[in-house]
This record gives structure tokens, C-alpha cells and sequence, in this order.
């Protein structure tokens, strides 16, 4: 049986944060990956010779995200990825007029006003009924989508108004040439140490002194454990834990839903630029209520792709329909946007694997009505043996980030 100091179960951001961290302080670990690679849901691909992420877009919140300063630290440049973009939003198949604009800016205004105050009383509600008094303005299910679906991957209905506010992101953002996903494997993988890919955790003993980690490669023990999957694995029951998880931790795992927010790339070949120019982000006014809708960054940097992003139930919907279904949506709302001419020029459509992927069943949480505490329950540890770490676990106000990722697993790291 191989020993060691600690076993972290993941090797995204979380699972080689904390390895990192483990090994500056002179600690001997073991990183188990099921996959064939590091970064998690941080993950970088090529399409048409650009680099695209699947998972995290930019680095949010960025002066106090820790990934910045590892890339800064190593001599890596990193872009402002607020400034270049233009936004359009489109009103019944026009741009939005000033006017319009101004209406939509003081919507944004009241929703952020009423959702805050009400996430300071109790009890939590869903982020819906915490605007219903909100319902009558013409921009109000456009925001809600935009807030809940497309930033948090959430149904507003089953989404907890305190969890929102705890989480709504500030600071500037940054875009990481060649991919966040790239990032990682470049700079933190190798200060994690070594890795075992294609090793899954199956079940995770830790009722005696120490734990037992057991893999279809054999069985390791360890002083501490520290356990970075998706929620969505948790509560598929994707590792075994014996004995059980106490009922506090069960009911955290229920409470944080894992959301969903499905990214296409459409690779247009040649130069056409379709009449987009570059850094173009195009989003449409909805109706009254919410209905499926995709926005899209045009040429993002220069890549020569349209990028697009869907999220929430209907990013669910169209998972459950399969990945054709998600790319004849994407070529159907973006004829709604610049018309069949252009969007007959789109190539190869490449969908993020989240929804089907049983590694992760899902992109990142989001709290219930009533569960904005679970984060804090969930990364409470375990008789000074079993830590969970990630996304999911972050109170800091970076939940569903690479950055709280990180942070979170220098945290467990501390913890055992």
C-alpha cells in the first residue's frame, strides 16, 4: 500500500493549487486524476489554429485572482478584456437606440439595487421572486437571464438571491493569450509535482486515523485528504466515502445544483469578417418573461471565431438533446442576429462537453433558496482528515471561478 502525506482526489486548479501549495511547506503528496490531463474545467482548445476555452473565459476579479499573478509572476502578458469589446444589444432586430440603452442602464440599476437589499434580509428567496415587483419593465427578463442563465448558469426560479449578491463579481477581468486552460498546464501543473492520470478515486475511507484511498491502480493511505471533483460527482455518487458524509455535508452536496453554461466556437474560414468588427458582443432584448437565447463575442482578440454562450435551463435543454441540437440553436440565433448570408459561411461549431462529460456533469454551482450557506458547510473538514475544495466551496465571493478555485485549494492545502 503506497503512503504518503496527502492524496488530493482532481487535478483542476483546486487539486494543483493545493499540491503547490503542499510542496512548498515540505509536504509529500499524491494528485489522482481520472482524465487524461491537468486543468480541470480549465481547458483550451484549437479551433482553426486559435486558441479557444471550453470552461473559463478570462481571469475575473483579477487583482486578487492568483492565477494573474502567477502568469505576471512568470512574464506573461495578460489583455484587458473589458475595454476592447463593444456591445450591441439588439431590439427586435435592430440596435438598440440611445434611448433604449439608457432604459436598459437603469433596469440593470434597479436590479442590482433590489437584489442586494433583498439578499440582506431574511429569509433567502429565489432571485425571481426577489424581482417579481420588477416585472413590468421592458428589460427586466433580458438582465434576469443575463445575470442568472448566462453568468451564473442558473435558473433564476432555483437560484438563492443571497448566493447572487455574495457572488456578483467586481473588478476588471483579463484575457489570457493562447487560454486560461493553456495557462495552467504552462505555470501551475508542473509546481503541483507529479500526477496520476487515469486514476480514478473510487472510494475514500477516512474513519480511522488516517485514510484510505482506493483506485483501480490499487489502494494509497494518507495522513489527509483533500477532494477537488464537481459537486455533480458528489452527488452522482461518483466516489464512495465510508463511513457516509454526515447529513451536513449531504445536504450542502443537494443544495449546490451544479449550473450549467454551454460555450460554442463557429470558425468562419477565410477573412470574412461577416460586417462584425472585432470584440463585437451582441445580445438581444428579450420578451417579458424568459425564453432560450444565445450572445455572442465576435472575433474575440483577434481569433477567427464567433464565440457563443448559452446557459441555464436552456443549456440543459439542448444537452439533453445532444450536441446537434445546440449547434443548429447557435447557427439559428446568430441568423437572427446578422442573417442566413453570413451564418451560411460558419465552419466547424466545436460545443463544450460539460453537460455529457460523467467527470464533471456540469459547469459550476449555484446555492438554492435558503442554501447560500452550503458553501461554507461543504468546506468545513472532516475530523482534521477530509477537506473538499473548489469552486463550489468558495465564501469569498469568487464562486463558479478559476480564481476561487485556486484560492480554495490553498486554503484546504493550509487545513491539513
Amino acid at each position: 500500500m503506497n503512503e504518503t502525506d496527502v492524496i488530493i482526489i482532481g487535478a483542476g486548479v483546486a487539486g494543483l493549487a493545493a499540491a503547490a501549495a503542499l510542496r512548498r511547506a515540505g509536504r509529500r503528496c499524491v494528485v489522482l486524476e481520472a482524465s487524461g490531463r491537468a486543468g480541470g474545467r480549465a481547458w483550451t482548445v484549437a479551433v482553426g489554429g486559435d486558441a479557444f476555452d471550453l470552461g473559463a473565459t478570462w481571469l475575473h476579479d483579477a487583482d486578487r485572482n492568483a492565477l494573474r499573478t502567477l502568469a505576471e509572476a512568470a512574464g506573461d502578458a495578460l489583455l484587458d478584456a473589458d475595454g476592447p469589446r463593444r456591445r450591441i444589444m439588439m431590439v427586435e432586430g435592430h440596435p438598440a437606440t440611445a434611448a433604449e440603452e439608457a432604459g436598459y442602464w437603469r433596469a440593470a440599476e434597479d436590479f442590482d439595487r433590489t437584489c442586494h437589499a433583498r439578499a440582506a434580509e431574511a429569509p433567502d428567496v429565489a432571485l425571481a421572486e426577489a424581482i417579481a415587483g420588477l416585472r413590468d419593465d421592458p428589460w427586466m427578463a433580458t438582465i434576469e437571464t443575463w445575470e442568472a442563465a448566462q453568468i451564473s448558469a442558473a435558473d433564476p426560479r432555483r437560484f438563492s438571491v443571497q448566493d447572487w449578491s455574495a457572488n456578483d463579481l467586481t473588478g476588471r477581468n483579463l484575457w489570457v493569450p493562447g487560454g486560461i486552460g493553456a495557462l495552467v498546464q504552462r505555470r501551475l501543473a508542473p509546481l503541483a509535482g507529479e500526477i496520476s492520470f487515469g486514476t480514478p478515486a473510487t472510494r475514500v475511507d477516512w474513519g480511522g486515523a488516517g485514510v484510505r484511498v482506493e483506485t483501480p491502480r490499487g489502494t494509497l493511505r494518507a495522513a489527509a485528504c483533500i477532494v477537488t471533483v464537481s459537486v455533480g460527482v458528489l452527488a452522482a455518487g461518483g466516489i464512495a466515502f465510508d463511513p457516509p458524509l454526515p447529513a451536513s455535508h449531504q445536504a450542502a452536496i443537494a443544495g449546490l445544483p451544479m449550473g450549467l453554461l454551454t460555450k460554442v466556437a463557429l470558425h468562419v474560414p477565410g477573412g470574412d469578417m461577416l460586417g462584425m468588427e472585432p470584440g463585437t458582443v451582441m445580445r438581444r432584448r428579450l420578451g417579458r418573461s424568459l425564453e432560450p437565447v444565445m450572445s455572442f463575442h465576435f472575433w474575440p482578440h483577434g481569433a477567427r471565431h464567433i464565440a457563443g454562450f448559452v446557459g441555464g435551463p436552456t443549456a440543459w435543454d439542448l444537452a439533453r438533446a445532444g450536441e446537434e441540437a445546440t449547434q443548429a440553436f447557435a447557427r439559428q440565433q446568430l441568423e437572427q442576429a446578422i442573417g442566413a448570408e453570413a451564418v451560411a459561411k460558419v465552419g466547424e461549431i466545436v460545443v463544450s462537453p460539460w453537460a455529457d462529460d460523467p467527470l464533471y456533469r456540469g459547469a459550476y454551482t449555484y446555492a438554492l433558496p435558503g442554501q447560500a450557506g452550503a458553501r461554507a458547510v461543504l468546506g468545513t473538514p472532516l475530523g482534521g482528515r477530509l477537506v473538499f475544495a473548489g469552486e463550489a466551496v468558495c465564501t469569498d465571493g469568487l464562486a463558479g471561478t478559476v480564481g476561487g478555485s485556486f484560492l480554495a485549494g490553498e486554503r484546504a492545502a493550509g487545513l491539513v
